[in-house]
């Protein structure tokens, strides 16, 4: 009985997540229905108590969220994303699947999918379409690529199943990389080819209400959004005297960015401090919310009955990894609630199917992420769509083909 009203109980938060109702409330309200409903209500209070505290997450999330704020109020951002938008005009061929490309390397530095797609959806889009590229598969060359956050090591994802692997985040970041970069090349691939079949790429010039920015280009503004992640890569392979934390890498590119940028102290201190907090409250505030409802799934029976029942088949659990991160996604336009409720309640006994926690718990987020960038009501999705003026669901059958092949590729590749 207890199984039934769980599962029942999970099939209503997944309606609301559908709904788009806050999904730190839904998950919260959930995890604590489930425990209230077996008896034991502080196993709620106890894995919000404890996941609110868990040093090696916050240390990464926060920081890099505080320095993402830094680029964006002296505006290196948008330096690095108009280097990068120049370089693409004079490669007519590889417009389309150069886009996605470039947005993918832009989001890796500036690790926010709706932010990185209005930064490089204000540029590229408009570029894009004055080439002759159909608004459509503008908007969708730039959102195929905003997944590319998951390559950052202070993303939230990564240090959390470093957490659960008991690995750094770097390497986790080395387990998905190779299966990131050949999905973002399919998706390019696949997109360049519809736009071809569709002849979308080659057509009357369209205009664009959006004018693009006719700023100076400062080269020395252009890299200072990558140097924390220069310095993190270096460190744990080529030069390792120079390993060093992921905060630490924030850090020394905020202080290199006040001085090249010559900004006020004031401002950029406030800048990196307001991002901490709003990681804090938006990022870990999921987490907290999902480690909830995973210690009310626990508490009813709901994790023991899932475990066993891929104990005694591990190859549902390949599927599940994948598939149910990804569906949740595309229906609730965010994979973040999925991956990280799966990450906290099945993999760390991934071992028990004969898959490795890393393994796992990087397809199941970068299943999450792939789902994201196909659905049509995610926050990157709309973004770009009001900026070609189209609607999102043009984005999502444009993108779908190659986002579904590169998510089964990825479940071969990892599991």
């Amino acid at each position: 009985m207890l199984i039934f009203i769980g599962t029942a109980i999970i099939l209503g938060a997944i309606y609301f997540l559908v709904k788009r109702k806050e999904a730190r409330m839904v998950l919260f309200a959930a995890g604590l229905l489930m425990a209230l409903i077996a008896g034991k209500p502080m196993a709620a209070f106890t894995a919000f108590t404890e996941r609110m505290s868990t040093a090696g997450l916050i240390e990464a999330i926060l920081s890099v969220m505080g320095f993402a704020f830094v680029m964006k109020y002296t505006k290196c951002d948008q330096q690095l994303v108009k280097l990068v938008a120049g370089g693409l005009k004079r490669f007519h061929l590889f417009l389309i699947p150069g886009a996605t490309l470039a947005t993918f390397a832009i989001n890796i530095a500036l690790p926010s999918a709706a932010g990185a797609a209005a930064a490089v959806g204000a540029i590229l889009i408009p570029v894009l379409m004055g080439a002759g590229v159909s608004p459509a598969i503008a908007a969708a060359a730039v959102m195929a690529g905003t997944f590319g956050s998951n390559l950052n090591v202070g993303t939230a994802h990564n240090p959390f199943i470093a957490e659960i692997a008991k690995m750094s985040a770097m390497d986790v970041v080395k387990v998905h990389a190779f299966a990131h970069v050949l999905s973002v090349l399919i998706i390019a691939i696949s997109l360049a080819v519809m736009a071809k079949v569709l002849k979308e790429d080659k057509g009357s010039k369209y205009i664009s209400d959006v004018e693009e920015q006719e700023t100076k280009l400062n080269i020395l503004y252009a890299i200072m959004p990558v140097i924390p992640l220069i310095i993190l890569v270096l460190g744990s392979t080529v030069i390792p005297s120079i390993q060093m934390s992921v905060p630490a890498a924030m850090l020394i590119g905020v202080i290199l960015t006040l001085i090249v940028t010559r900004s006020n102290p004031t401002k950029v201190t406030q800048s990196f401090f307001d991002g901490m907090g709003k990681a804090y409250g938006d990022i870990m505030g999921i987490i907290i919310a999902a480690a909830v409802f995973v210690g009310g799934m626990t508490a009813i029976g709901l994790v023991d009955a899932f475990i066993e029942a891929m104990t005694n088949s591990p190859s549902i659990a390949k599927f599940a990894a994948t598939f149910g991160p990804f569906v949740l996604a595309v229906i609730s336009g965010s994979g973040d609630a999925a991956t990280f409720a799966f990450n906290e309640a099945v993999t760390p006994f991934a071992e028990k199917f004969g898959i490795s926690q890393v393994n796992m718990g990087s397809i199941a987020l970068l299943s999450g992420a792939l789902g994201r960038t196909m659905s049509p009501i995610a926050g990157a999705a709309i973004v770009c769509a009001g900026i070609a003026k189209v609607s999102p669901m043009e984005l999502t059958k444009r993108n779908a083909p190659g986002i579904i092949i590169a998510t089964i590729v990825s479940m071969i590749i990892l599991l």
